[in-house]
């Protein structure tokens, strides 16, 4: 279960992963559990990205909301 930051978290990164600041602990646990990944350096700093299974998750939250 993810708690409320993780959730946020991948939220965020959903929409403005450019925001994300990269050393949040909350990513460590998304990458665990394979809901994002971080992508190639594009200008300098590699950003987040959600993978298929978050992308499945978020879809799974906003229909329940």
């Amino acid at each position: 279960m993810l708690s409320p930051h993780e959730l946020a978290t991948l939220m965020l990164v959903k929409s403005a992963p450019d925001w994300i600041e990269p050393d949040r602990i909350e990513l460590g646990a998304l990458r665990e559990l394979q809901l994002i990944d971080i992508g190639p350096p594009e200008f300098g700093a590699p950003l987040p990205r959600v993978t298929p299974r978050g992308d499945a998750l978020l879809r799974a939250v906003a229909r329940v909301r």
